[in-house]
């Protein structure tokens, strides 16, 4: 392999170039901002696609948001995208963010998945001296909860108004950026809280924590026990569970001495249904077998396997993927094909 981690981390927009005598198809991937577990989960995936075989070429892009890249998929205009089972559900009825898209339930009809995978626990992080101890401490302060309208922002917002009973733009200032902006103005002390999700150890708060003490906002195992079904709502929902940080994994950097629980989302990789049944079972192959060389030096890889592949079972997998995962003697739930 041709260190792929460390492409992955470098934000590479093109992943690998073709090496066969023939021109590869070319296969267009959307994702969020580079400093995201679904940037480096998917841009790995590329690499691993791209160094397998001849006959495909991944490139992939991490602008704009999720709910816009579904939509583009869905209508060919790119072949790849994030996705996640709430969003895909909204879309699917037409509500929520695709509420004034009236083709959205038809266009859900041409968006199929090829895997799910963690997306990780929403790290609520402030500066150590900045004052602030739990979630309840935000009240006043500059917060961002993801991109505006975007599925993250939902997510984030929802876990911190059902911890707090905080309405956002009422109760703290909701900060209205992209990731990159957002992340800059969180290092230039711009704003005070700072939220996004990845697996821990998550290489973007392990940077942060390089050069400042850092804070993790959520609560404890005591703190969790002793939440109403109420607080705990977002964690139950679609795609959505009640992940831990454990204490310590990132060094001094990040002061908490308990473990700290936030929101977790699963997030997966999509495809255009019309897309060949043949191309995606070749991607999905050559990823699948790629994989384990490549989780031995990776460590947010590790979290991605065949297990989580029934997560959620709103979404149709892809009939190439499909055929892969039979051909390894996989039960596919029947809402699935």
């Amino acid at each position: 392999m041709k260190h792929l981690t460390r492409m992955a981390l470098a934000g590479l927009a093109t992943v690998a170039m073709t090496t066969g005598a023939f021109a590869a198809e070319k296969l267009k991937m959307a994702t969020i901002d580079p400093g995201s577990s679904a940037y480096l989960v998917m841009t790995t995936m590329a690499n691993i696609v791209n160094e397998a075989q001849d006959d495909y070429e991944i490139t992939v892009d991490a602008t704009g948001a999720a709910t816009k890249h579904m939509v583009e998929v869905a209508s060919g205009k790119i072949d790849l995208c994030m996705v996640s089972p709430t969003v895909y559900h909204f879309m699917k009825t037409g509500k929520a963010m695709y509420s004034k898209l009236s083709k959205a339930p038809e266009l859900s009809e041409n968006l199929g998945l090829i895997y799910w995978f963690p997306y990780g626990a929403y790290h609520v992080v402030t500066y150590a001296d900045s004052g602030m101890e739990k979630l309840e401490d935000i009240k006043g302060k500059k917060v961002f909860l993801g991109p505006p309208g975007g599925g993250a922002w939902n997510t984030a917002n929802a876990w911190i108004a059902s911890m707090t009973g905080y309405k956002a733009g009422e109760d703290y200032e909701n900060v209205k950026a992209s990731w990159g902006a957002a992340l800059q103005a969180f290092q230039d002390r711009q704003i005070d809280v700072y939220i996004n999700g990845g697996i821990p150890p998550y290489p973007q708060i392990e940077q942060l924590a390089l050069t400042s003490k850092l804070r993790i906002l959520g609560p404890t195992q005591a703190e969790v026990d002793a939440a109403s079904d109420d607080m705990l709502a977002p964690t139950r929902g679609m795609g959505r569970s009640l992940d831990v940080i454990p204490a310590g994994i990132y060094g001094e950097g990040v002061v908490n001495e308990e473990d700290v629980f936030e929101v977790g989302s699963t997030v997966g990789v999509g495809v255009r249904m019309d897309l060949s049944e043949d191309t995606v079972y070749e991607i999905t192959k050559a990823f699948w077998e790629g994989l384990p060389e490549v989780q031995k030096t990776t460590p947010f890889m590790r979290k991605v396997t065949l297990d989580g592949l029934t997560t959620s079972t709103n979404m149709p997998l892809h009939p190439g993927a499909i055929r892969y995962y039979k051909e390894l003697g996989i039960d596919i739930p029947a809402d699935m094909q």
